[in-house]
This record gives C-alpha cells, structure tokens and sequence, in this order.
C-alpha cells in the first residue's frame, strides 16, 4: 500500500498495489488526535474516516500529491506512464482518473518514479531511467523538460530541488543533476546545494552524500536487517523534518526502523537503530500467508517523533516514541 500525507495533514491517501484490477484509491481524514492544537484533551475518536474514494485497474507502485491542486499522480507496472486522478468536490464521494501522460518510448520500460511540484504551473517529474527523465505540466500534459542523455541505467529516485534543478539517483549510486531551463545540456554529475543526500542500497547501506561531492561519503552505516532484500520497489528512507540527523528506513520486513545519524562516521560499520516500529510484523500475515512488508512510511510534518506506516497486508498505522535520551534532540 502506498501512502502520502497533505500538507499540515489535512488528510491521508493510500492505494494498493495488487496485480489484479480494482485497487483502491481512498482519501482518509485523520482522527482528532494527529491535529495540530495548542490544546489538546482526551479524544475518544482514533480512527481515520474515508472522505472519498476511487479504483485503478493498474497497481500503485507510487502516489503523489500535487501541490495547490485536487489532483493526484500514480505510477505502476506494465509500463512507464502516469495517471492523473482528480479528487472530487465536497458533493462527491469520488476519486477520478481524468488522463493519462505517456513516457516517449516508455513501452517495457519499468514503472516510473515521480515527483511533483508547484512552479510556474504543477509540474511532475518523472521516468524510469536516465534517458526517459521528463518534467511535464500536470494539467496540459505539455512536455517542460526531457533529458538529454543515452544512457538507459535504471533510476531508483528522483526529486526536484528548487522549480528549476532535478537531482536524480540511478540504482547504481550514481547522482545526476538536471537543469530544466538547459533540456539540451546534457547531465551532470551532482555538484550543487549543501544539503546532505541521503542514499539507500538494497543491502542496507545507508550512505549521505554532499551533492557538491559525491565521491566523499560525509558519513555511512549499515542498518541492522535480518537478509538483504530481494527486491527494491518499496524501500524507503525519509529524514524527519524536525529533528536534525534523524531518520526513517523501511521496505525490508515488516518494521520500520529510526536512526540518529549524528554518531556515524565513514567506517560503514552496523548502525544501532533509536527506535524500531514492530506493529506491522506482529499484527499477522500479509497476502498468500507471507509476512507482512512496510510498503511506504512518512513523518508527519508538526509532531516530531509522530510516523504513518502503511505494508502490504493493507494495514495503516500512526505511532511515535519516546526520545532516548541525548538522542535526536
């Protein structure tokens, strides 16, 4: 299940990713308890509520919120195009496709990454490797931005730093930067803002990387996993919006597990997670008996040490911590 939060959580929307038709769209509002107030009781309502709702007859390997819209952008197998999807008014129950956006030579390619922002008009950026990265507005489906590349190496991410600039990450390791007002340049090795980048391998190898140079690893660690994984469509790392250093890893079992990156250094030795989410695990089996695996995570934008998880049994939890001490603070 894919899951992705609206700005000061003002709801929650999840999709499924099962092989056969008929997966769910929802849009959920969030119980009382995950509201940002000064003042705050005890609250006997704890559940999320469906406001509204659709299906696609394709899975949802990624969901997008638009920014300043009602619309929303999925990705999924067999191929590399995007479906655009309109949240319904208050006097419908409905989420909606209204289009499709095709990827140039996208047929076998595999399911696009995506993600979007809201520059001169809402903008998606998106492929599945470096010669088929794009940037197309949401609304006209006009192409902004096609990269200027030969090579067909598989993208595991991509993301824009500013309405201008693309950092995008091959499954490789390789960092690549973009510039939409040069779509004739070709890419460049990622040379740009300050901010450490994180990146995450499918042998949980956790490494943050200044963009201005990645050839020298600001710091790295292995995270503590029971097998390396057998596939990489729902790994996830996010860094916590308030608290400096810390983040979240799921996508291996059926956990979630928190890190303080503030100790690490360049050794790559076994980092010791802070706080390791088990409900999903514990909560029973997922499709065909198997254990249950952490889809997708997200922090929640006001409360600190607050998490959404969502995993492939189809399961939606909120939880958070307590702080160890001198940790994350």
């Amino acid at each position: 299940m894919c899951l992705v939060l609206y700005p000061h959580l003002q709801g929650v929307c999840v999709a499924g990713y099962g092989q056969s038709g008929g997966n769910e769209i929802l849009q959920l509002l969030p119980p009382p308890t995950l509201q940002v107030k000064e003042t705050q009781g005890l609250c006997p309502e704890r559940d999320f509520k469906v406001e509204c709702g659709g299906f696609s007859n394709r899975p949802v390997y990624s969901l997008k919120y638009v920014p300043d819209t009602s619309l929303l952008v999925t990705s999924g197998p067999p191929d590399s195009s995007l479906q655009v999807w309109q949240v319904s008014a208050e006097d419908s129950d409905v989420i909606k496709p209204i289009s499709a956006i095709p990827t140039e030579n996208g047929t076998g390619q595999p399911w696009a990454k995506i993600a979007t922002i809201s520059a001169r008009a809402p903008w998606v950026l998106h492929g599945s490797r470096l010669d088929s990265v794009q940037v197309t507005e949401v609304e006209s489906r006009k192409n902004v931005y096609m990269a200027a590349c030969r090579n067909g190496e598989e993208l595991s991410g991509l993301a824009f730093l500013d309405c201008n600039t693309l950092l995008l990450c091959c499954a490789k390791g390789q960092l690549c930067l973009a510039d939409v007002r040069q779509p004739r340049d070709p890419l460049e090795a990622a040379s740009g803002p300050p901010a450490p980048w994180i990146r995450l391998s499918s042998g949980g190898h956790l490494t943050l990387t200044d963009a201005r140079k990645t050839s020298e690893p600001l710091a790295s660690a292995k995270c503590r996993l029971p097998s390396p994984s057998s596939g990489t469509e729902f790994l996830c790392v996010s860094w916590a919006p308030a608290l400096e250093g810390c983040l979240a890893v799921s996508g291996f079992d059926g956990t979630v597990q928190v890190y303080d990156t503030q100790s690490w250094d360049g050794s790559g030795r076994e980092a010791e997670p802070i706080f390791i989410h088990k409900g999903h695990a514990l909560g029973g089996a997922g499709s065909g008996g198997d254990p249950p695996l952490v889809t997708a995570h997200a922090w929640h934008p006001q409360k600190p040490r607050t998490l959404l998880s969502a995993a492939s049994d189809g399961s939606l939890h909120v939880w958070d911590w307590v702080q160890p001490c001198g940790k994350c603070g």
